[in-house]
């Protein structure tokens, strides 16, 4: 996709490269940490599931109380305009987050629903961030606690490496995909579902795949609202990255047992099949249709 030049006076980016490791524990509640043992947990089934940690630790929010909100490192001291020209990955993701906060901002308005453009945080290998500590092997997340997206742009070459999602538009759906958890949270629905999560936990698994999804079509119809810019190869690009991805292809990659009751992120044709009616309809509440 061809993006326009970001301005940096219209993007909130924060740099954590070079800032420091992170924390021994994360807070999770008044009294305790997750200790080390915990940490390792998540960042393989991260690794191996393709699983958002903060989805992990969420559901350790519900066994154990809330998380208490911590205060990201001011990290480096560049300036946005700096930190999006480090490489070439940055510049992307810099120019993207531009492209769908002015893609998103006209639709939120004429919904009357209140938008706050999310920010960017650059890291490597760890940071952290208002849900705690950031690790690379986490894959990029979205931290509701401080409307973070977070991003170590060393995960561009594994995906290139070892998923097999190659091109430019592989990655902006990656970035649009943690933007549509952005929209989640501004619009209530990523908190209706943790609610029903705790309510019921035998189907928080389930309700996982649909938030999971629906960030995915909210991918699609970003691409879909910017058509006029889409080049030969993207759309192949952005569902062969989403079909690489899937929760199944992930465990029979890893040689594990293909496990329904363990999908947290619906299945290769699920995420395939909700990006492209993102892609296809361009239209917001046709994802909506997941939440019913």
């Amino acid at each position: 996709m061809r993006h326009d030049e970001f301005d940096p006076n219209a993007i909130d980016v924060e740099d954590q490269r070079g800032s420091g490791g992170a924390r021994r524990g994360l807070p999770v509640g008044r009294g305790g940490q997750v200790g080390c043992g915990t940490i390792i947990l998540v960042l393989v089934a991260s690794a191996v599931f393709g699983v958002d940690p903060g989805q992990l630790l969420g559901g350790l929010e519900q066994v154990q109380g809330p998380a208490q909100e911590q205060s990201a490192p001011a990290g480096g001291a560049l300036s946005e305009s700096e930190s999006c020209r480090v490489d070439e990955s940055s510049l992307q993701m810099c120019n993207a987050l531009s492209s769908l906060n002015k893609t998103w901002q006209p639709v939120f308005a004429a919904a009357g629903v209140p938008f706050k453009a999310p920010k960017l945080v650059f890291y490597s290998q760890a940071g952290q961030s208002g849900c705690g500590a950031a690790q690379s092997a986490m894959g990029p997340f979205y931290c509701p606690a401080d409307h973070g997206i977070y991003l170590d742009t060393d995960f561009f070459a594994q995906m290139d490496r070892d998923l097999g999602a190659k091109g430019k538009f592989a990655r902006d759906y990656v970035i649009a995909h943690e933007y549509g958890h952005h929209i989640q949270k501004l619009t209530g629905v990523s908190d209706q579902i943790r609610s029903l999560q705790s309510q019921n936990p035998r189907q928080a698994n389930a309700l996982s795949v649909r938030l999971e999804l629906q960030a995915d079509c909210y991918a699609g119809v970003w691409a879909a609202k910017n058509r006029s810019r889409l080049e030969p190869g993207d759309m192949e690009s952005g569902l062969n990255a989403a079909a690489a991805i899937g929760d199944d292809t992930l465990m029979r990659n890893a040689g594990r047992r293909v496990s329904p009751e363990q999908f947290t992120h619906g299945t290769s044709k699920q995420r395939m099949e909700w990006l492209r009616k993102g892609m296809e309809s361009g239209d917001d509440t046709v994802c909506d249709a997941l939440m019913r």
